[in-house]
C-alpha cells in the first residue's frame, strides 16, 4: 500500500500514474495486481476522452490506408478484451458492458460504396475480415437501417464495450486515487542523465516514487515537460451524442452501425441499457464545447443511414480533445532527451488519439512490463510465456516507442520544415 502522507506533506509509493484517463487506471490496475504500491493522481479521473469514447473495438473498420503496424496493434489488443474484460469484473464485482456484437459499415451513396469496396480490399490484404451484404440481408440483422443505402459490409469480428463503465470499475479496485492537478515533474541528476523522482500536486504536496507514468491529456502533457522534454501532440477534437428511445419502444439497433455519408464518416453504437451513441466529428481548433456544426452534422448523417433515430431523445452532447501523434500511432515508452538518452523513472503513454478504448488491453499491459523492468532492470518481462509473444511485444513496443520523435524531426529539418 501506499505510504500517506507525512508532515512533510509526502506520499510514497512504487510507481506514480499521473493521468486518470482508461489508459492510466488500466495499467494503475495492472501494476497493483502485480503487488506495487501504485497512486493514480487526476483531479476528475474518468472524465477526458474516456468519458465521451463510444467504445467500438473495432480493428478492422478502424484500419486505414498505410496504418498497416497500427492495425497490427489494434487488432492484437482486441484479442485480449475477453481476458481484459474478465479480470477486471472478476476484481471489481461489475459488469462493464461488453458485447461481442459484430458491425456493418453502410454507404450513404454509390461514392461512399466505392470507397468502402477500395477499403474492403486493403482491409482482407491486411489479415482484416469483410464481406459484402446484399441490401436485403443487411435490412433483415437491421430492419431500422435505411432503404436508400447504396452498400453495407459487415465485419464480425468487430465488438464495443463501455468505456465509462470500465473507468468506473477501475476507480473501484486501485487503493489510492489523488484528486489533485499535477503541476510540475520532480526531476534529478544521476550519473547516466535526468531522473524522475516523483511530481508536485497543486496544493503543495508530493507524490516520491521511483518511476512515474504520464497518461495525461494534450494540455497538461505540454504543461508539465519541460521544452527539452517535449512530446508532440496535437488535440483533435470530437463531438460525441447520445440519445434515447422512449420507455418501453423496442431496441432500434443490435449492432453496432458504422458508415460514410459523402465522404464523412458517422457511427452509432447502441447499448445495452437503450442509448444510442452517436460520433464523431474531427476538427483541430481551439474551441473547447461542442459546435453547432459538428453536432447537426452527426444528426443529420445518422439520420441518413438509421432514419428511425429522429424518433429518439437527444440526452447528452459531449466535446472532448483526442491527443493526436505525428503518425497517429501513441507513444508507449521512455522519453529521450536531446542527446538522445533516455529520461530514467518516466514512462509515457499518451497519443492514442481515438484508438484509447481498443488498446487498452494491450498498452495497459506493455506499459507495466515497461515500470517493472526500469524498477528491476534484470526482471524478465512476463509476455505470456511463449517466446512468440514476447517477439511480438518488443515490436509493439517499437511501434509506439517515443524514439521515433527524433527521427520525425530530423527528417523535417532536412526536408526545410518544422521540427
Amino acid at each position: 500500500m501506499p505510504v500517506p502522507a507525512d508532515e512533510a506533506h509526502t506520499f510514497t509509493a512504487d510507481v506514480a500514474v499521473v493521468g486518470g484517463g482508461i489508459i492510466g487506471l488500466a495499467t494503475a490496475w495492472r501494476l497493483a495486481r502485480s503487488g506495487l504500491s501504485t497512486i493514480v493522481i487526476d483531479p476528475s479521473p474518468g472524465t477526458g476522452a474516456s468519458f465521451a469514447a463510444a467504445g467500438m473495438i473495432a480493428p478492422v473498420s478502424e484500419m486505414s490506408y498505410q496504418h498497416e503496424r497500427l492495425f497490427a496493434l489494434m487488432r492484437d489488443s482486441a484479442s485480449e478484451y475477453r481476458a481484459f474484460v474478465a479480470d477486471l469484473e472478476d476484481d471489481a464485482q461489475a459488469d462493464v458492458d461488453y458485447r461481442e456484437t459484430e458491425t456493418l459499415v453502410c454507404a450513404a451513396d454509390p461514392a461512399d460504396r466505392q470507397a468502402l469496396a477500395d477499403l474492403q480490399q486493403y482491409q482482407q490484404a491486411a489479415g482484416g475480415v469483410v464481406e459484402a451484404l446484399t441490401g436485403r440481408t443487411a435490412r433483415r440483422l437491421e430492419p431500422a437501417l435505411s432503404p436508400s443505402l447504396s452498400g453495407v459490409f459487415r465485419s464480425a469480428g468487430d465488438h464495443q464495450v463501455n468505456p465509462r463503465r470500465i473507468t468506473a470499475a477501475l476507480q473501484t479496485v486501485l487503493p489510492t486515487i489523488i484528486r489533485q492537478m499535477t503541476v510540475e515533474l520532480i526531476r534529478a541528476e544521476n550519473g547516466s542523465g535526468p531522473v524522475v523522482t516523483g511530481v508536485r500536486l497543486d496544493d503543495g504536496r508530493t507524490v516520491t516514487a521511483p518511476v512515474t507514468v504520464l497518461a495525461t491529456g494534450v494540455a497538461q502533457t505540454i504543461t508539465l515537460l519541460p521544452r527539452e522534454l517535449s512530446l508532440p501532440l496535437r488535440p483533435i477534437r470530437g463531438e460525441v451524442l447520445r440519445t434515447r428511445l422512449p420507455d418501453g419502444a423496442p431496441p432500434l439497433l443490435e449492432r453496432t452501425i458504422r458508415g460514410i455519408v459523402t465522404g464523412r464518416p458517422i457511427y452509432l453504437v447502441p447499448r445495452a441499457d437503450g442509448e444510442i451513441v452517436i460520433g464523431a466529428t474531427s476538427r483541430e481548433d481551439n474551441r473547447e464545447g461542442p459546435s453547432v456544426e459538428g453536432v447537426a452534422q452527426l444528426l443529420r448523417d445518422a439520420q441518413r443511414l438509421v432514419p428511425g433515430i429522429g424518433e429518439s431523445e437527444l440526452t447528452e452532447v459531449t466535446a472532448r480533445a483526442r491527443p493526436g501523434t505525428h503518425d497517429d500511432a501513441p507513444y508507449l515508452g521512455a522519453l529521450p532527451t536531446a542527446e538522445g538518452d533516455s529520461v530514467g523513472g518516466l514512462i509515457v503513454a499518451n497519443g492514442f488519439y481515438r484508438h484509447g478504448i481498443l488498446l487498452t488491453p494491450l498498452a495497459s499491459r506493455l506499459a507495466a512490463q515497461l515500470v517493472l523492468h526500469e524498477l528491476d532492470p534484470q526482471a524478465v518481462p512476463r509476455a505470456g510465456g511463449s517466446a512468440e509473444t514476447a517477439d511480438t511485444d518488443h515490436h509493439h513496443l517499437q511501434t509506439m516507442d517515443p524514439r521515433r520523435i527524433a527521427h520525425h524531426a530530423a527528417e523535417n529539418q532536412s526536408q526545410g520544415g518544422r521540427p
